[in-house]
């Protein structure tokens, strides 16, 4: 007997030597040959039939055991800069909370707040916090020795990045000049921002207490998004110190009924020595601090990097559910807490309308760490990729990208991003594919 599946089918060839089947016979009831065919048809010739199951495998073990990643997927569709962002939660369920909260308002009732959105801290995301901020280390460090050893080009007219010996031959470029250049790049030697793009935050000793202002901006530090999110998720840096609050915060609708009182900032002379703990926290001057590795631990050093990669997204994820992060609709622009700041220092689509002031909504974890997607290339030393050739070509987040080069083993679930089960055609056999 051979049994094989297709299409959530059970497709079976059974043998019969004692006893010849009729072929006008199109069901069969109560027949047992070791597995159930309640719902079959015969196909063929007497002594042979094909069992199909017309059962549906709906949340069986076929649509688990047999559930395969497709052979390429492709990119995230890119947002037009002439509007705002989508979302990411329904803008319905925004609604439907708020009027809530209005009618507990109404009827004299607090709003009910949970840690960390009552100012408190949630112990289960503390040690996750210290998780993300030692691989947060760890990554900055692995990507500035393999730099020394992998070349990464970068356009110097746009933010397109490119990691192979030369740069690529596509054409699209969208930078200020790509006119006069028929759309080619122009590579220049890249560095460890092109490849990890610094998402910075202000820093806050007290995110629930005064709004940062337009004036009063200077007054803050600027450090990396992410670092600023363990901080306020409980990681204890005396650089940067932040208000741990005992009691919890007390709301009624949109009005703050009890906060705790506002605490000024400690005086930067009592913060210690600073600057002795948080250099590994920065990509500046990276390169510097890091010697070139040894040309047999490129690969070792490689996987631990895109295995911190891994784990600085997983510990986001964990921390962006609870903790609040927000980012601008129309730039970049990222700061952790509970509300936005009122710097006006956005610049993008019709930001003459909102005066410069940004538009908050809630972060993703590709805003907060953004995956910065590059070209993959098949053979780095091989000749460069071509604007004909380019719906064949995958492409991959510029770190896993760079550990691949250098001898990491790829993830799973990049491998239909990277379009690696496709045959890169000929420039003369592009034409003839459908």
């Amino acid at each position: 007997m051979v049994l094989s599946f297709f299409s959530g089918a059970l497709l079976g060839t059974v043998e019969c030597k004692m006893y010849q089947l009729p072929v006008s016979i199109s069901y069969f009831h109560g027949l047992k040959f070791g597995h159930a065919c309640e719902n079959a048809y015969t196909i063929g010739r007497p002594g042979i039939f094909f069992c199909a199951d017309r059962r549906q495998a709906r949340g069986g073990y076929n649509s688990k055991r047999h559930d395969v990643l497709p052979q390429n997927i492709d990119l995230p569709p890119i947002l037009p800069k002439k509007k705002k962002k989508p979302y990411p939660i329904p803008i319905k369920k925004i609604q439907q909370a708020a009027r809530a909260d209005k009618k507990l308002a109404e009827k004299g009732i607090e709003k009910p707040l949970e840690p960390p959105k009552n100012g408190l801290l949630v112990p289960d995301l503390i040690p996750v916090a210290y998780e993300v901020l030692d691989a947060w280390k760890i990554l900055i460090r692995g990507l500035a020795q393999l730099l020394h050893i992998i070349p990464v080009h970068a356009c110097s007219e746009c933010s397109e990045i490119h990691i192979a010996e030369s740069g690529h031959d596509i054409q699209d470029c969208s930078g200020p000049t790509s006119g006069s250049r028929r759309s080619f790049h122009l590579w220049v030697k890249g560095s460890i921002n092109d490849v990890l793009i610094p998402i910075e935050s202000y820093h806050m000793y007290d995110p629930f207490g005064r709004r940062i202002k337009h004036d009063t901006r200077f007054n803050y530090e600027r450090i990396p998004a992410i670092v600023e999110l363990c901080i306020q998720a409980g990681v204890e840096l005396p650089e940067y110190p932040s208000r741990r609050r005992t009691k919890p915060i007390r709301m009624m609708g949109k009005k703050v009924i009890d906060m705790g009182g506002i605490v000024e900032e400690p005086a930067p002379h009592s913060f210690g020595n600073s600057g002795s703990s948080i250099v590994d926290l920065d990509t500046h001057r990276a390169l510097e601090r890091f010697p070139p590795p040894l040309e047999s631990e490129v690969p070792r050093i490689a996987q631990e990097t895109i295995n911190t990669y891994e784990k600085v997204k997983w510990g986001l994820r964990k921390l962006m559910k609870k903790h609040t992060v927000k980012a601008c609709g129309y730039c970049s622009e990222v700061h952790v807490g509970p509300r936005g700041h009122n710097a006006k220092l956005c610049g993008e689509f019709k930001h003459q309308w909102r005066d410069g002031k940004h538009g908050w909504q809630d972060a993703t974890v590709d805003e907060v760490f953004p995956p910065n997607y590059v070209w993959h290339v098949e053979d780095p030393k091989g000749p460069p990729l071509k604007s004909a050739l380019k719906r064949f070509y995958g492409k991959a987040p510029a770190v896993v990208e760079l550990c691949m080069q250098a001898g990491a083993r790829i993830p799973y679930k990049y491998k239909p991003l990277m379009r690696l089960d496709i045959v890169v055609p000929e420039s003369e056999e592009a034409r003839l594919i459908a």
